[in-house]
């Protein structure tokens, strides 16, 4: 407790607010189950992540093992093997890595990085996870579907996303459109609580450039996945009234097997448009707050501070503002002009440049740096090295 009197200057404000009570749970259900304490549903979210990426982890063994012994493995049609790569794909990307690093990571760290007793909207995140397995046991459903999940590619291409040839159209497109909608509500709840909890509930002294990495890159990436989703929000919506109502968003006039279709004159490349607006942005929505993790591991396990604070906060802001104008890098074979073209090619270069110096700077940080080789820091250290030869 804090003495509010300083001899004859009287009473001022105590230094720190009063304890409220934020959140008690009566009982083992809403301690553990229906929880709003952060830290319970960073674990839920983990949990949930992991078992759904486990399952895309079986889906690629059982593919590369039919690569590796077609006729032992010959159960596997060329209809399933695009069925499982779809479910796969989509899977990793967004069910385990966008759900684990910003779900469980960013609801475990942000609190506790940033000095605040919880998230500044507990309710309404408890929701998001709730959202988050409902859209999760969605995909999980589409495997029992009639047809079997959708085969259409992890990039859900129209028209061949709804077209009958397809694997899944019996209802395995229907329950991944759903779950995607789903997830993006759910993230979206989740989302706001990160942004807000980061710009209003820090302790005191804890200013923006006193932030731990790991806190700057989950909240960019959130930012980042808060303006990016509403494009793939509305391709899923668009692409699931093409095949439940017939509507012409996405699907151009068309003739299946001599028997031509009710679509009429739809864009395939809007739906591009919108997928890869989200697409390439993803990319660093998975990215960041694993820079972040590793600046801060690295710096750890070098005991020193991070070389250069401010310019690795600058360059984590730069790629999360850059990611939106790099997205038609994926389409260079959709006949785009040559000059929108060249605009891609020059940002995609731009980009290089503030992920260059986080490299410099995680390499500068380990430079004349009390090393100890732990797990952690052996896992960072690979990190670098994977992500320069591969990344």
């Amino acid at each position: 407790m804090v003495d509010t009197t300083i001899g004859a200057a009287g009473a001022v404000p105590p230094a720190e607010v009063k304890d409220v009570e934020l959140y008690h749970p009566k009982s083992w259900v809403t301690k553990y189950v229906f929880s709003q304490d952060a830290k319970i549903i960073a674990i839920q979210y983990s949990i949930t992540a992991l078992s759904i990426g486990f399952v895309a982890l079986v889906l690629s063994w059982l593919m590369r093992l039919q690569l590796a012994f077609p006729s032992a493995f010959s159960f596997i049609g060329p209809s399933e093997y695009l069925q499982f790569i779809t479910m796969h794909g989509m899977i990793m990307v967004i069910y385990l890595l966008t759900a684990l690093f910003l779900g469980g990571f960013g609801n475990y760290l942000i609190p506790l990085m940033v000095g605040a007793r919880d998230m500044v909207f507990p309710y309404v995140n408890m929701l998001s996870y709730w959202v988050y397995l409902l859209a999760v046991l969605v995909l999980a459903s589409s495997f029992f579907s009639p047809g079997g999940p959708t085969g259409a590619g992890w990039t859900l291409y129209p028209p061949q996303a709804i077209l009958s040839g397809t694997p899944g159209q019996q209802g395995g497109i229907i329950l991944m459109l759903s779950s995607l909608i789903l997830f993006i509500i759910g993230f979206t709840m989740g989302g706001l609580n990160y942004v807000v909890t980061v710009l209003q509930a820090r302790a005191r002294g804890m200013t923006l450039m006193r932030l731990p990495l790991t806190v700057w890159g989950i909240f960019t990436a959130t930012v980042i996945a808060l303006l990016a989703f509403p494009a793939l929000f509305v391709g899923a919506v668009m692409l699931l009234f093409d095949k439940i109502l017939g509507t012409s968003f996405f699907m151009p006039t068309i003739v299946e097997m001599g028997q031509h279709l009710k679509y009429r004159g739809g864009s395939p490349l809007l739906f591009q448009h919108l997928f890869w607006f989200f697409g390439h942005p993803e990319v660093y929505i998975v990215a960041l707050p694993a820079f972040g993790i590793v600046s801060d591991l690295i710096s750890t396990h070098a005991r020193k501070n991070i070389f250069g604070y401010r310019m690795m906060v600058w360059a984590i802001i730069a790629i999360g503002a850059l990611s939106f104008v790099v997205w038609a890098h994926h389409m260079y074979v959709s006949g785009m002009n040559p000059y929108f073209g060249f605009f891609f090619a020059t940002t995609t270069l731009i980009i290089a440049i503030p992920t260059a110096i986080k490299v410099y700077n995680w390499v500068l940080t380990l430079w004349r740096g009390d090393i100890h080789l732990t797990v952690p820091m052996l896992f960072a250290l690979a990190f670098i090295v994977t992500f320069v030869n591969g990344g």
